[in-house]
């Protein structure tokens, strides 16, 4: 999403409301309790932090040790509004960043999706390098091919996963999946007709490729809160669903 100044700012404004922000960090955070407990001293990597979202829901959680890194300039800007002081790196160069610096959870969401075939293996290998003994890497990533839509032109997304993709790409890197899951598995007839709807108008000619809209608006607040619910149920009830726009999986190493 890099270069898009647009849709960084919507989703500054946005990320600690929106239903689908708000399900996705609770889900981290409850991974980390899982993984250790009521420690709030836990050395927390978010590599490509955004905006900073994530970093302050954490904050106002009690986690005392966190540190940002993006490639965007916009991204960046925005996590220092925040009181973040996050580094602006490129992510292919992550290797040569602070080689000696090693966290407790690594935190990298929605970011795989913009890199090659070729540069995915070596970012795996230097988040897995990052990690400390027992240490976690928790990924959400976007998945299956049939919920592309104006939301992937809009920010620049280059690929789709399922969880073959990470079973295969993982071991090489050194990491083990521990737990995986898809989610908004209740909402995915409604996310993937809204999404086949964007396509016909793309293949039709009534929606142009440059004028595609992202996903990340604020719907009514019953409607945005009704969708939270329907998520946070979901995450409660079922531990792992077989289905859904996104794919989040926890990771250790081996």
């Amino acid at each position: 999403m890099i270069g898009r100044s647009e849709e960084y700012a919507k989703m500054f404004q946005l990320e600690g409301q929106l239903w689908w922000y708000r399900s996705l960090h609770e889900r981290v955070f409850m991974t980390l309790q899982g993984a250790f407990g009521r420690r709030r001293d836990i050395r927390i990597l978010d590599a490509g932090c955004g905006t900073g979202g994530m970093l302050d829901f954490l904050r106002r959680q009690g986690y005392t040790h966190l540190r940002g890194i993006d490639g965007s300039a916009d991204a960046v800007a925005f996590c220092h509004e925040r009181g973040f002081p996050v580094t602006f790196i490129n992510l292919t160069n992550l290797a040569d960043f602070e080689p000696e610096t090693q966290y407790d959870a690594i935190i990298c969401n929605d970011v795989f999706c913009y890199f090659t075939e070729t540069d995915l293996p070596p970012l795996l290998s230097a988040l897995a390098d990052r990690l400390k003994p027992r240490g976690i890497l928790v990924s959400n990533n976007n998945a299956f091919k049939a919920f592309e839509g104006q939301h992937d032109i809009a920010v620049g997304i280059r690929r789709r996963f399922v969880l073959a993709d990470f079973e295969q790409l993982m071991p090489q890197a050194g990491l083990q999946i521990q737990h995986a899951t898809y989610w908004s598995f209740l909402l995915s007839p409604l996310i993937l007709l809204m999404r086949q709807w964007q396509r016909l108008q793309l293949r039709l000619g009534w929606q142009k490729p440059e004028e595609a809209q992202s996903d990340v608006y604020l719907p009514v607040a019953w409607l945005n809160e009704t969708l939270y619910r329907i998520a946070q149920t979901e995450q409660k009830l079922l531990r792992r669903t077989p289905f859904g726009s996104s794919l989040f999986i926890i990771v250790d190493s081996h």
